[in-house]
């Protein structure tokens, strides 16, 4: 771990991006949030952490709820952290549940269209081959996978785990906030099942006991609750059963918090300091 840092002024700077998805033939914007110095320093690398759900991730007057992962006061304000670079990922509006989902919903009797789902694989291997390659080839970055943190939260989580599988080369840590699996329960455990992350990789979970919302309900009945806990609780166990070392782990249900970028932002710093802990 690199000593303590203590910062004298703003965190600096935010380039934007924006990035053709061939899947969508649309721009996608794609913001790199970097440290102080980083353009003095031109000889140093820099670890890097890639966010879904873009729009939450920097500005909280662009969050959907108003409030965002505070990340640029996490990195002025946490002298534990190396130095690193913030990729975020805008989402796609309207269609953010089919992007973040691997696969199609076969079959959701509250919702009108029965072909919603199923363009996860194309956005994670668009981040793969094309956002970190343009990322690694416009900054200096740290490349090597436990250098490479994804993390996102709900449906930003499921994306993440699954990514963080379909590509255990690429992604040393993953962050899954408040996983929203249980929209394809079946296929993802299925999927964790058979591609198994790298045994070194480190994935840090957090959920809230009451995370469910009026939202969820029209996508399922029963104790919504208890889906986001359960979908936690079996992903984490999938892990222990196909490999993943207990000690590269670390589980979080926590009482009373709710599906909320607040929640999300107040362990986003301890996720990162779980990430890079030796």
């Amino acid at each position: 771990m690199p000593s303590p840092r203590r910062y004298h002024g703003p965190y600096l700077a935010l380039k934007t991006h924006h990035l053709m998805v061939p899947y969508t033939q649309q721009p996608r914007r794609v913001r790199v949030l970097l440290p102080v110095n980083y353009e003095e320093n031109t000889t140093k690398t820099y670890p890097v952490v890639y966010m879904h759900d873009g729009q939450n991730v920097i500005h909280s007057r662009e969050s959907y709820s108003g409030y965002s992962w505070k990340v640029i006061p996490h990195l002025k304000f946490n002298p534990n952290l190396p130095e690193l670079i913030i990729v975020a990922i805008d989402n796609d509006g309207e269609n953010r549940l089919d992007e973040y989902t691997p696969w199609p919903f076969p079959h959701l009797e509250n919702i009108a269209s029965r072909h919603l789902g199923g363009l996860g694989k194309k956005y994670g291997k668009w981040v793969v081959e094309e956002v970190k390659p343009f990322i690694d080839a416009h900054y200096r970055t740290k490349q090597a996978a436990d250098q490479t943190f994804l993390a996102g939260s709900s449906l930003g989580g499921l994306i993440t785990a699954y990514m963080g599988a379909a590509y255990p080369d690429v992604f040393g840590v993953l962050g899954v906030f408040s996983l929203a699996s249980w929209v394809q329960e079946e296929a993802f455990l299925h999927y964790i099942q058979h591609q198994k992350i790298n045994p070194t990789t480190k994935v840090y979970i957090q959920v809230g006991t009451k995370e469910g919302n009026e939202t969820d309900e029209s996508f399922m009945a029963g104790n919504m609750d208890q889906k986001y806990i359960d979908s936690s609780l079996w992903y984490y166990q999938t892990l222990l059963k196909t490999g993943a070392a207990q000690e590269q782990l670390w589980l979080r249900i926590l009482a009373d918090e709710t599906h909320y970028e607040k929640y999300w932002a107040d362990h986003f710093g301890e996720f990162l300091e779980f990430g890079f802990s030796q």
